[in-house]
């Protein structure tokens, strides 16, 4: 994809749908041209859309939970021949029920999307980035990754690591002129818990968040500068500022009240 255009270029990962795609049209609405990737199909049709805005749309179609993927999306950005100035790392999937219940495979995938990708995304964002002395990461974490979280428990547990590492990133390169942001958003209106398999739970049937919404907060977070964002609602706020705060085995039964299989079904 040489191009001589002079726009900004901004990766972002998962955005054939949901808080990715939103993100991606963050970007696009504000002159980046942008690689885009995901798995599934659904990244043809999102590059046409983006392209309506009037940017240099390039899609990848690579599953990130793969080494193979990762490689392809890296070999993309670097055919590129252009500087990355910005990375949304937000590619990410749930499970969600009991643990004893859950499917072993569905939950190392996760973690394989999740985490491995996320830390083989940021090495080589941040050497390129660093090497050139400018750049702007945003990791997509969640409130999740402040608490306990039954019934997510894996997922939850991925996405502390994603909050912890774009934490420890950020101070490490605060002298490099890279930024580092996390967005944490809460239950958001995508597919997210109907892939998961929460559509019975009380968080997948509740109200969410617009996905734009949290997208736009993110975005304008990561242009700020800002360590993170706790995208959306004040309940979001809330809930993080509980998981950060109050004893984890209250945090965990809350959280269990919401996420546990039929609860959707109990007053």
């Amino acid at each position: 994809m040489a191009t001589s255009s002079t726009n900004q270029f901004a990766v972002i990962t998962g955005a054939s749908s949901g808080i990715g795609y939103e993100l991606a049209k963050q970007f696009a609405q504000n002159g980046f041209d942008v690689l885009i990737a995901s798995a599934g199909e659904g990244i043809r049709s999102a590059a046409r859309d983006l392209e309506a805005l009037g940017v240099k749309v390039q899609a990848v179609q690579a599953d990130l939970a793969t080494h193979e993927g990762v490689h392809e999306l890296q070999s993309a950005i670097q055919s590129s021949g252009r500087p990355l100035d910005a990375i949304a790392i937000n590619a990410g999937v749930g499970v969600s029920g009991r643990f004893v219940e859950t499917d072993l495979a569905e939950e190392l995938n996760m973690v394989d999307l999740n985490v491995t990708s996320t830390l083989h995304l940021a090495k080589f964002a941040v050497r390129e980035m660093v090497q050139r002395g400018s750049g702007r990461i945003l990791f997509t974490s969640s409130i999740a990754g402040t608490m306990p979280t039954p019934y997510e428990t894996v997922y939850g547990a991925t996405k502390a690591f994603v909050r912890s590492l774009s934490e420890g990133l950020r101070e490490e390169l605060k002298d490099t002129g890279v930024t580092v942001t996390a967005l944490m958003p809460g239950a958001t209106e995508t597919n997210f818990f109907h892939r998961a398999g929460a559509d019975d739970t009380k968080l997948g049937a509740s109200e969410k968040d617009d996905p734009a919404e949290v997208a736009k907060e993110g975005f304008e977070a990561m242009m700020a500068g800002k360590d993170h964002v706790v995208a959306g609602s004040f309940k979001n706020k809330m809930q993080a500022a509980a998981g950060y705060t109050l004893p984890d085995p209250l945090v965990a039964k809350a959280h269990a009240g919401q996420s546990a299989p039929g609860s959707a079904n109990k007053k």
